[in-house]
Protein backbone atom coordinates (compact mmCIF):
# COMPACT_ATOMS: atom_id res chain seq x y z
CA UNK A 1 0.00 0.00 0.00
CA UNK A 2 1.16 3.19 -1.03
CA UNK A 3 1.25 6.04 1.95
CA UNK A 4 -1.85 7.89 0.34
CA UNK A 5 -3.89 4.52 0.54
CA UNK A 6 -2.50 3.89 4.01
CA UNK A 7 -3.61 7.01 5.51
CA UNK A 8 -7.25 6.77 4.84
CA UNK A 9 -7.98 4.41 7.63
CA UNK A 10 -7.76 6.02 11.26
CA UNK A 11 -8.07 4.51 14.88
CA UNK A 12 -10.15 6.69 16.93
CA UNK A 13 -10.13 5.26 20.57
CA UNK A 14 -12.57 5.90 23.09
CA UNK A 15 -12.32 5.47 26.48
CA UNK A 16 -15.41 6.19 28.83
CA UNK A 17 -16.28 5.24 32.31
CA UNK A 18 -19.62 5.56 33.12
CA UNK A 19 -21.76 5.43 37.07
CA UNK A 20 -24.39 3.27 36.85
CA UNK A 21 -27.17 5.64 38.81
CA UNK A 22 -29.99 2.35 37.72
CA UNK A 23 -28.67 -1.26 37.15
CA UNK A 24 -32.34 -2.20 36.80
CA UNK A 25 -32.79 0.36 33.81
CA UNK A 26 -29.64 -0.46 32.18
CA UNK A 27 -30.68 -4.26 32.64
CA UNK A 28 -34.63 -3.87 30.93
CA UNK A 29 -33.10 -1.85 28.44
CA UNK A 30 -30.78 -4.28 27.26
CA UNK A 31 -32.96 -6.62 27.48
CA UNK A 32 -35.09 -5.33 25.22
CA UNK A 33 -31.99 -4.57 22.68
CA UNK A 34 -31.95 -8.54 22.46
CA UNK A 35 -35.32 -9.11 22.13
CA UNK A 36 -35.31 -6.93 19.40
CA UNK A 37 -32.81 -8.82 17.83
CA UNK A 38 -34.96 -10.86 15.46
CA UNK A 39 -31.69 -13.11 13.82
CA UNK A 40 -30.15 -14.15 17.14
CA UNK A 41 -30.65 -17.92 17.50
CA UNK A 42 -32.06 -19.03 20.95
CA UNK A 43 -28.75 -20.93 21.49
CA UNK A 44 -27.25 -17.25 21.64
CA UNK A 45 -30.10 -15.47 23.42
CA UNK A 46 -30.45 -17.21 26.46
CA UNK A 47 -26.50 -16.81 27.77
CA UNK A 48 -27.08 -13.17 26.60
CA UNK A 49 -29.82 -12.64 28.54
CA UNK A 50 -28.60 -14.18 31.71
CA UNK A 51 -25.01 -12.47 31.66
CA UNK A 52 -26.93 -9.41 31.06
CA UNK A 53 -29.05 -10.07 33.96
CA UNK A 54 -26.26 -10.98 36.29
CA UNK A 55 -23.57 -8.07 35.61
CA UNK A 56 -24.63 -4.26 34.25
CA UNK A 57 -21.10 -3.82 32.32
CA UNK A 58 -22.42 -6.65 30.26
CA UNK A 59 -25.73 -4.93 29.46
CA UNK A 60 -23.94 -1.87 29.28
CA UNK A 61 -22.02 -3.77 26.39
CA UNK A 62 -24.92 -4.98 24.76
CA UNK A 63 -26.48 -1.01 24.59
CA UNK A 64 -22.94 0.92 23.31
CA UNK A 65 -22.71 0.40 19.49
CA UNK A 66 -19.65 2.27 17.67
CA UNK A 67 -22.20 2.26 15.07
CA UNK A 68 -24.19 4.80 16.76
CA UNK A 69 -21.60 6.55 17.28
CA UNK A 70 -20.17 7.01 13.38
CA UNK A 71 -23.01 6.50 11.69
CA UNK A 72 -24.13 9.73 10.62
CA UNK A 73 -20.47 11.58 10.31
CA UNK A 74 -20.45 11.98 7.17
CA UNK A 75 -17.24 10.81 4.45
CA UNK A 76 -16.54 8.01 6.88
CA UNK A 77 -17.28 4.08 6.82
CA UNK A 78 -16.72 2.05 10.07
CA UNK A 79 -14.26 -0.73 8.75
CA UNK A 80 -14.16 -2.53 11.71
CA UNK A 81 -15.13 -2.10 15.32
CA UNK A 82 -14.32 -3.48 19.89
CA UNK A 83 -15.43 -2.98 22.49
CA UNK A 84 -15.98 -4.46 25.94
CA UNK A 85 -16.86 -3.33 29.41
CA UNK A 86 -16.19 -4.08 32.36
CA UNK A 87 -16.66 -3.26 36.39
CA UNK A 88 -13.95 -0.93 38.08
CA UNK A 89 -13.09 1.05 41.02
CA UNK A 90 -12.88 4.59 39.84
CA UNK A 91 -11.02 7.44 41.36
CA UNK A 92 -11.10 10.71 39.73
CA UNK A 93 -8.26 12.08 41.77
CA UNK A 94 -6.01 9.20 40.56
CA UNK A 95 -3.10 9.39 38.60
CA UNK A 96 -4.59 6.01 37.01
CA UNK A 97 -7.31 7.73 35.44
CA UNK A 98 -5.51 10.84 33.30
CA UNK A 99 -7.84 10.37 30.18
CA UNK A 100 -4.58 13.06 28.84
CA UNK A 101 -2.03 9.99 28.85
CA UNK A 102 -1.71 7.63 26.14
CA UNK A 103 -2.42 4.15 28.71
CA UNK A 104 -1.92 1.36 25.65
CA UNK A 105 1.59 -0.65 26.06
CA UNK A 106 2.70 -1.72 22.89
CA UNK A 107 2.57 -5.08 23.77
CA UNK A 108 -1.32 -4.41 24.18
CA UNK A 109 -2.11 -3.11 20.77
CA UNK A 110 -3.28 -6.51 19.83
CA UNK A 111 -5.86 -6.25 22.74
CA UNK A 112 -8.04 -4.05 21.51
CA UNK A 113 -9.41 -6.00 18.90
CA UNK A 114 -11.32 -7.82 21.31
CA UNK A 115 -13.16 -11.48 20.42
CA UNK A 116 -16.25 -10.09 21.00
CA UNK A 117 -17.07 -12.06 24.40
CA UNK A 118 -17.79 -8.90 26.71
CA UNK A 119 -20.33 -6.57 23.55
CA UNK A 120 -18.73 -7.91 20.55
CA UNK A 121 -16.84 -6.70 17.40
CA UNK A 122 -18.86 -5.29 14.43
CA UNK A 123 -17.43 -5.59 10.63
CA UNK A 124 -18.60 -3.16 8.42
CA UNK A 125 -17.67 -1.87 4.98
Amino acid sequence: MSTAETSRFVRLRVELVLEVTDEEAVTKAALRRLAAESDMPAAERVPAENAVREDAAEALAYLVDPFDLVGEVPGVDLQQASWSSEQVEYDPDSPDWDLDEDDVDEGDADDDEGDGEDGGRVSGG
